[in-house]
């Protein structure tokens, strides 16, 4: 750890693309960075790779997307193979801990953050990925 900071990625999985966040600790809040498309399925490796090789967290935090009654969910199980996927790819060379955090209406909450800012937005031309990472990992500080 970098002295007292300490950085910390989030990511809401998607099949179509991923949100990614900041948080760098002791600060409560977090930053959304970007979306990365995925194809067929699967994800832009290099380019998550880049955003950790830029960040070097020392925690990734993947949201988790449970159904509203907290059963898994299809979704949940590609969520829970990402995160191992992350940390077997990655986490050996970049020396980082994979976390999940509970995600419902994370991206309920993101869209309607964007539509208070922007009323005439358009989640095809600016997704919300990222603010729902930024969410993610702001309920993920908030458990600790």
């Amino acid at each position: 750890m970098r002295g007292s900071l300490r950085t910390v990625l989030g990511f809401d999985y998607g099949t179509k693309q991923i949100g990614t966040a900041l948080l760098q600790a002791p600060l409560d809040f977090a930053t959304p960075l970007g979306v990365h498309r995925s194809r067929d399925s699967k994800p832009d490796w290099a380019a998550l790779e880049a955003v950790i090789k830029e960040w070097q967290p020392q925690i990734c935090v993947v949201g988790l997307a449970l159904n509203m009654d907290g059963t898994s969910s299809d979704l949940a199980d590609r969520c829970l193979r990402f995160s191992r996927q992350l940390e077997g790819r990655f986490s050996h060379q970049y020396n980082f801990s994979v976390e999940m955090q509970d995600e419902r209406l994370s991206s309920v909450e993101a869209k309607e953050l964007m539509a208070e800012l922007h009323s005439d937005v358009d989640y095809r031309k600016v997704p919300a990925d990222s603010l729902a990472a930024k969410i993610i990992l702001e309920r993920w500080q908030a458990r600790r």
